[in-house]
């Protein structure tokens, strides 16, 4: 622990003095009785802030919203967006603020801070539960290398949130590159003020995809950006078992990062139709579907760009769609590359014989619904020779395939480290929240030391690496609001 005074945290109001037009100034609601709950000292030490102030009075005040740094203006943010396939013109932050920007230029954004302008009804609280939740599952996906918003801390308000019961009320401090989603383009577009249009998408430019500056039509660069970052993420994504359960264009970043943990989980059984949403009754947003609705919301954003891309709306239409259908080929590249990692197949080995492969694999998977994290991680004993912990996930179905396979020479260590052993297992996330909402923190503490280093067997800890009894209720999550 630091010696000297603490730092007090410093803030830029970049955002809200720029794009006035975009948000509404904003006070966070009081909290009674705050108390710090998680402090993600790996990542304040990144953007280097202080443990010791940031656990102070002020620290866990400011977290709450309730103490305003110099310099900071919050805003809550306004933004459209098309929910489950419905476009809706004004969506914004209903219940979280933008701190302002950091010394690194990234955002600090609460989430549970109260009702604002946007809050349609709500109350703009959230819950201990449903925070712990993003806290967790964003840090395990950052250890799993996949871009992502991320966890400051977690403070308990000390007031009630009423839900189905009443609930310990929290506030997430998250940490962006920023906040820009395409329902924020969709929102400026909506207004008809081409200058503020133009203005946020140099904003996006300057911030996330510099090096469309210099091209020759900038802002037919972003898009192609943009397209490029969300292919590679939904692939990884997809590599994991992970579903976001709310993939509407409010929750899809500019910047390529994960954003939103609300009905979010990964697949235990393997099942490409997997939905853990309680909302997505018709499967909108089920494990198969995550890369063509994450095309469809491409196509959203191209619609916002056409009068920036070429004054001729055809010609702007016709390039615009030419880059957005390289989406699929860019999601496949994506996608094989990681298998391959996945397989443990070397640069010699052709792609035609590793797409074979990966071909069969994927029928074999559909045919046998595996645990899709111990499938994998079972694969690099195979890799060796010893099939016995694939035949328990698949029982013999694989023998041929294993076979084809270990004649390619796969990497035992490189597999290691490209298949985790540990992910955020529903059954165990829902014990350590429920823990947590109750006042034990100790099973939440534990999850997150093991997910947080996914890719290290810990002796004693074999129950974090199994699936769900077979006798568990299906996994439900709910969006925490």
């Amino acid at each position: 622990m630091s010696t000297s005074e603490p730092i007090a945290l410093e803030l830029t109001a970049r955002y809200a003095t720029e794009f006035p037009e975009l948000g509404v100034p904003w006070k966070a609601a009081e909290a009674s009785d705050p108390r710090l709950l998680a402090l993600n000292e790996s990542l304040a030490a990144e953007l280097g802030l202080d443990p010791e102030y940031l656990r102070g009075v002020e620290g866990v005040r400011l977290f709450t919203g309730n103490h305003v740094p110099d310099g900071a203006t919050p805003v809550a943010q306004a933004y459209a967006g098309h929910q489950f396939g419905g476009y809706s013109p004004r969506l914004g932050d209903g219940r979280a603020l933008l701190l302002g920007e950091l010394p690194d230029g990234r955002d600090l954004h609460l989430k549970g801070s109260g009702r604002t302008p946007f809050a349609r009804g709500g109350d703009g609280l959230a819950a201990v539960g449903p925070m712990l939740r993003e806290y967790l599952i964003s840090e395990a996906m950052h250890a799993l290398g996949v871009p992502t918003t991320r966890a400051l801390a977690v403070v308990a308000t000390g007031d009630t949130v009423y839900r189905e019961t009443p609930l310990p009320g929290a506030v997430l401090a998250r940490v962006a590159a920023s906040h820009l989603r395409v329902g924020t383009f969709q929102f400026a577009r909506s207004t008809d003020d081409g200058e503020l249009l133009r203005r946020l998408a140099d904003h996006a430019i300057a911030r996330h995809h510099p090096h469309a500056a210099d091209a020759e039509n900038p802002y037919l660069e972003l898009f192609a950006s943009v397209v490029g970052a969300q292919a590679d993420l939904v692939a990884r994504w997809m590599l994991l078992g992970f579903i976001h359960g709310v993939m509407n264009t409010d929750n899809t970043t500019i910047s390529g990062e994960t954003i939103d943990y609300g009905p979010c989980a990964f697949m235990d059984t393997f099942d490409p139709a997997t939905v853990f949403s309680s909302i997505d009754t018709g499967g909108r947003y089920a494990y198969a579907n995550q890369p063509p609705v994450m095309q469809w919301n491409l196509a959203r954003f191209a619609e916002t760009l056409v009068p920036l891309v070429d004054p001729e709306p055809e010609e702007a239409v016709r390039l615009l769609t030419e880059v957005l259908n390289s989406f699929p080929e860019r999601y496949q590249q994506a996608w094989t590359a990681g298998m391959r990692d996945k397989l443990g197949l070397s640069a010699e080995v052709p792609d035609a014989e590793a797409n074979d492969l990966i071909e069969e694999l994927s029928r074999l998977l559909n045919a046998t619904r595996p645990d899709y994290t111990g499938f994998f991680r079972a694969l690099g004993a195979a890799a060796a020779g010893d099939n016995a912990p694939v035949r328990e996930h698949v029982g013999t179905l694989a023998e041929g395939w294993l076979s084809k396979w270990r004649a390619l020479g796969p990497d035992q260590g490189s597999m290691s480290r490209a298949n985790p052993l540990y992910v955020p297992r529903n059954h165990l996330v829902e014990e350590a929240l429920d823990a947590a909402t109750a006042g034990d923190m100790g099973p939440f503490t534990d999850l997150l030391v093991v997910v947080t280093d996914p890719y290290t067997e810990r002796p004693g800890r074999e129950r974090y690496a199994q699936p769900a009894p077979p006798d568990a209720a299906p996994h439900v999550t709910y969006c925490g609001t």
